[in-house]
């Protein structure tokens, strides 16, 4: 399986990409496709935001969605999240992550109205020590779990998968406002 080819593209704005799909199996190729997009994702969104000026990262990406500031903003919180969720499934026997409410954060005024070259930075960053981690693990390691509190237990494979998606996910949002506006 190669998750880096969208399975079903969708006319709704709000999945460019289609919504994620758990395969039933997951195998190294499509581990390794994973880590190639986050590993890629901070220089794709940074390509995406290029040249934007102000008006044009408080654009919404569609009607009452987030603006492409507040999407660059999402995808640092969120991996954030992600990376500090994977490293206690790593360090903990099955540990019930905590959620936050993701819509609230964008309405903050760090996700309004910071630039984005400091979620751009921190992307950087994180992406390059989360990577990293990744690619460390052992067979065993990529069973290990974590527990949503609405989804349940997820093991840090589909983890991986669903990063990637959200990954690509994101970034479709802006890459397609860009081309729908001519920008």
């Amino acid at each position: 399986m190669t998750t880096n080819t969208p399975a079903q593209p969708s006319s709704d704005p709000r999945y460019p990409m289609g919504r994620f799909h758990n395969p039933p199996t997951i195998d190294a190729a499509a581990i390794e496709d994973a880590l190639k997009t986050l590993q890629e994702l901070p220089q794709q969104l940074r390509n995406a935001v290029k040249d934007l000026n102000d008006a044009q990262l408080a654009t919404p990406y569609r009607e009452g969605g987030w603006t492409v500031r507040q999407t660059v903003h999402h995808v640092a919180d969120s991996h954030m999240n992600a990376y500090i969720r994977m490293k206690l499934a790593l360090t903990e026997n099955a540990p019930v992550i905590k959620t936050y409410e993701e819509a609230l954060w964008a309405e903050l005024s760090d996700g309004k109205n910071a630039p984005v070259e400091w979620s751009l930075q921190l992307l950087e960053a994180l992406h390059a020590r989360w990577v990293t981690m990744l690619r460390s693990l052992k067979d065993e390691q990529w069973q290990r779990t974590f527990a949503h509190p609405e989804h349940g237990p997820l093991n840090l494979q589909t983890a991986v998968l669903m990063y990637d998606w959200h990954s690509r996910h994101h970034l479709a949002h802006i890459t397609s406002l860009r081309e729908a506006k001519g920008w």
